[in-house]
C-alpha cells in the first residue's frame, strides 16, 4: 500500500474512533441539558424524545482530529516512515492547510453555531437564510474556495459558490429526516471524494475528505435506526458545509485520466440522491402553493414508507441507490467521452424510474384506500 494510502487510512480510523467516543458524551450532555427532539414538537415520526447534539458531537471530533493533525505535521510527531512519503508535498500542503483550513473550521464553528440556535429557538427562515449567506460569503472571500466553471468571471464564481454552499447546507437540512439516512449519504459521498481527490494527487481534500468520512461513520453507528441521538441542525448545517467545501476543492479534470467532457458532473453524481430530493420537494411544496422550507412528508424516504417498506428498509433502499449513481462517477472521471454519456445517461434513468415508483405507485395505492373504503 502506498504510503500516502496509509495516511489516508489513518486519519480515517482516527477521525471514526473520536466521533465513535465523543457522540455518547454529548448524548448524555443533552440529556443533561434538556435539549431534545420531542415528538410532539415535530413532524419526524419518532417515538421517544431524542438528544439533539450529534452536530456538536461531530464538529469536536472533527476538531480535535484536525488539531492533532496539524500537531503531527508540524512537529514531526509521526514516524519517519510517514514524513519520507510526503516530504516533497509536504511545503504546498501546509500552504494550502495554513490558507484554507483556519477559515474553513472557522465558518464550519459558524455552520454549527448557526444550527444550535435553531435547534434551541427554532429561527425564522429568513434569519437561518441570512446566517447561512454570511457563512457563504466569508467561506468565499476568506477561505478561497471558488467554483470556476471555465467562466472567466470573479462575481459569478462567487455568486455560484455562495449558492452552492447555501444549497447544499439546506439539501441536507432537509435529506435528515429518517435515522441514518443523511448521514449515512454523506459518509458514502465523503468515500467518493477521498478516492476522487487521491486519483487527482489533491492531498489535502483527499486527507480533508478522509476525516469527515471517518467523522461521519463514528456518528452513523449512533444515528443509524433506532437512533439514540440525532444530528439536528447543527449537523446537518456542519455536513452540508463541509460537502459543499469538499465537493468545491476538489479537481475533476486530468489529461492523465479524464478524457470526457463530463468530469464537471462528478459531483452532481456523488450527491445526486439529496439533491434530486431537495428539487423534488421544493417541486411538490411549490405546486402545493407551501413555503418550501417548511417540512412535510414527501421525501423520496417518505414515499418509499407509504409504498409499504420499513422506515429502516427506506433508508437501506436510499443508500444503495445513492452508492449505484455514485460508483458512476469513477468511470466518467477515467472514461472517455462515451462511456461517460452513457453513465449519465443510466443515472438519469434511474432517477427517472424512481420518480414514477414515488408518484404512480402512491397513486395506486391511494386510489385501492379510496375503494377499500
Amino acid at each position: 500500500m502506498d504510503r500516502w494510502q496509509v495516511i489516508y487510512v489513518a486519519v480515517f480510523l482516527g477521525a471514526l474512533c473520536l466521533s465513535a467516543l465523543f457522540t455518547p458524551v454529548f448524548r448524555r450532555i443533552a440529556h443533561w441539558t434538556g435539549l431534545l427532539d420531542r415528538p410532539a414538537a415535530n413532524h419526524k415520526g419518532h417515538a421517544k424524545a431524542t438528544a439533539l447534539l450529534g452536530g456538536a458531537a461531530m464538529f469536536t471530533s472533527w476538531l480535535i482530529a484536525i488539531i492533532g493533525g496539524v500537531a503531527a505535521v508540524y512537529f514531526r510527531l509521526l514516524p519517519e516512515y510517514f514524513y519520507s512519503a510526503f516530504s516533497c508535498h509536504l511545503t504546498g500542503f501546509c500552504a494550502v492547510a495554513g490558507k484554507e483550513l483556519l477559515f474553513i473550521v472557522f465558518c464550519a464553528l459558524l455552520a454549527v453555531t448557526l444550527g444550535l440556535i435553531d435547534d434551541k429557538w427554532a429561527l425564522k427562515a429568513h434569519w437561518k437564510f441570512l446566517g447561512q449567506f454570511i457563512i457563504a460569503l466569508l467561506t468565499v472571500v476568506w477561505g478561497g474556495i471558488r467554483i470556476n466553471m471555465f467562466v472567466n468571471s470573479e462575481l459569478f464564481s462567487i455568486s455560484i459558490t455562495i449558492f452552492w454552499i447555501m444549497l447544499m447546507m439546506n439539501s441536507i437540512n432537509f435529506f435528515d429526516n429518517m435515522d441514518g439516512l443523511a448521514v449515512g449519504t454523506i459518509a458514502i459521498a465523503m468515500g467518493f471524494f477521498t478516492v476522487i481527490a487521491a486519483l487527482n494527487n489533491e492531498y489535502f481534500f483527499a486527507v480533508f475528505a478522509a476525516l469527515n468520512f471517518g467523522v461521519c461513520c463514528g456518528f452513523w453507528f449512533y444515528n443509524a435506526n433506532p437512533a439514540s441521538i440525532f444530528m439536528g441542525d447543527s449537523g446537518s448545517h456542519f455536513l452540508g458545509f463541509l460537502t459543499a467545501v469538499v465537493a468545491a476543492g476538489v479537481s475533476y479534470f486530468d489529461l492523465s485520466f479524464s478524457q470526457s467532457r463530463f468530469p464537471v458532473l462528478i459531483p452532481l453524481l456523488i450527491l445526486a440522491l439529496p439533491l434530486f430530493d431537495t428539487l423534488m420537494v421544493v417541486v411538490i411544496r411549490t405546486i402545493n402553493r407551501k413555503p418550501f422550507w417548511i417540512g412535510d412528508h414527501n421525501h423520496i424516504s417518505h414515499r418509499f414508507v407509504r409504498m409499504g417498506l420499513s422506515r429502516k428498509t427506506a433508508v437501506d433502499l436510499v443508500h444503495l441507490t445513492a452508492l449505484n449513481i455514485a460508483l458512476g462517477a469513477l468511470p466518467v472521471y477515467w472514461g472517455d467521452f462515451r462511456t461517460a454519456a452513457i453513465i449519465i445517461l443510466q443515472a438519469l434513468i434511474l432517477l427517472g424510474i424512481l420518480t414514477i415508483m414515488q408518484f404512480r405507485l402512491e397513486e395506486r395505492k391511494d386510489a385501492v384506500e379510496k375503494i377499500e373504503k
